[in-house]
């Protein structure tokens, strides 16, 4: 996910008509008539003010359990009814504000399938350093993680995408005789992760020192490298 807030998806293709029918006068077809379930165009102001209220609320002590609703909405400077078209309850808001605090993964440069591993780690471990030095980001996670359908959703959308980002350039490995092919895949992705995410969840006290992305990658390729 990125640093904005991610709300849901729309329907990029903009098709208008599939028949291939045809008038044998030259008579055009009549235009459709507007869809009446489509209500007004949600204002991308209006979702930053929101999220940027929850944030500062937030930020100012507020606790997640004081805040409702109604309290952010008028925080935001927004009706009520706004919010509630955006999300149907805190929760769901509280995973966008959560979305809005990621960075986008950089894309691999494509060139070196080593390089493009220690970008990839070296994201995780700005991420994990970034979780430990911000209150905000801590107290958002923990709200959304005490919350299963919400993690959830959070894992399939965000953290799977940059799984999928690592996969690609494991499957780059695998092409050009990098990385071995007989082993699963998502078991080597997991060897190369796996170190600092133990280090930024598990052992939130062990350094996570410039130069681990590196010396991870390193080692890693060196076991899953092919023999001979």
């Amino acid at each position: 996910m990125s640093g904005t807030a991610a709300t849901g998806a729309t329907d990029a293709l903009g098709v208008t008509d599939a028949t291939g029918t045809g008038r044998a006068d030259g008579a055009q077809a009549a235009a459709p008539a507007p869809d009446p379930r489509r209500g007004r165009p949600r204002s991308p102001a209006a979702d930053t003010a929101i999220i940027e209220a929850v944030l500062r609320m937030i930020e100012e002590g507020v606790s997640i359990g004081e805040l409702s609703m109604e309290r952010i909405a008028r925080e935001a400077g927004v009706g009520k009814a706004t919010v509630y078209r955006r999300w149907p309850g805190k929760s769901a808001l509280m995973l966008d504000v959560m979305r809005s605090l990621d960075t986008d993964i950089p894309p691999p440069a494509g060139v070196s399938v080593r390089d493009d591993l220690v970008g990839i780690i070296e994201f995780l471990r700005i991420r994990g350093l970034a979780k430990r030095n911000s209150a905000l980001l801590r107290t958002v996670v923990t709200h959304v993680k005490a919350q299963p359908a919400l993690w959830r959703e959070y894992h399939e959308t965000v953290v799977q995408a940059r799984r999928e980002v690592l996969l690609s350039v494991l499957r780059r490995g695998r092409e050009s005789g990098e990385v071995r092919t007989d082993r699963d895949i998502d078991l080597l992705a997991d060897l190369f992760v796996g170190p600092v995410l133990s280090r930024a969840v598990l052992h939130e006290w062990a350094d996570l020192p410039e130069g681990l992305a590196e010396e991870i990658v390193d080692t890693v390729l060196e076991g899953v490298r092919p023999r001979g």
